[in-house]
């Protein structure tokens, strides 16, 4: 808020606001023949910046997602990791050939195969599994994973082979 008097050897105008603030005034005085300048600064107001229903929505998913992600045997937990990081490579190789992709899917994934690796670990703890017995078996079993494409280079595959056959067929006929 700025409040502007100007006083002269005549007569005095003073323009300011009708309202009032109970906050501080601070003035700056000029040198140019009595023209003074106050800023009324309002009282700072703190606001929440998420509402509580919007926590609550995301919890609610999160731990459906969990629910689902532990009905899952160890190993479709083991093969949904090694997919989930394929699409992560396959949308990294799009990233970098400057590709359009959905930039949210990095986080997505990301959140998910840490999830599958919690509850992975929560069961070997179950077990009685301790740390460093865990990081070998994890070693082992990186080492063991064979090398495959992932579902959604599969999907981009099945999609072309059956544009080919469509034209193929077409052009036959």
């Amino acid at each position: 808020m700025l409040t502007l008097s100007v006083a002269s050897s005549t007569s005095a105008i003073t323009a300011a606001p009708k309202t009032t603030f109970t906050s501080s005034t601070i003035t700056h005085k000029s040198s140019f023949n009595g023209i003074r300048i106050a800023h009324v600064l309002p009282s700072p107001t703190v606001r929440a910046t998420t509402t509580p229903r919007q926590s609550v929505v995301m919890m609610a998913k999160r731990e459906e997602e969990l629910k689902e992600i532990r009905a899952k045997t160890t190993e479709e937990i083991n093969n949904e990791i090694v997919d989930l990081k394929g699409e992560l490579f396959m949308l990294r190789l799009q990233r970098s050939a400057r590709n359009e992709f959905k930039s949210s899917e990095f986080r997505r994934m990301r959140k998910r195969v840490a999830r599958m690796m919690t509850v992975k670990r929560e069961r070997e703890i179950d077990d009685g599994v301790g740390k460093r017995q865990s990081r070998k078996l994890d070693r082992q079993w990186r080492k063991s994973i064979v090398p495959r494409p992932p579902p959604s280079l599969l999907k981009l595959q099945e999609e072309e082979a059956a544009e080919e056959a469509k034209e193929a067929a077409s052009a036959s006929a």
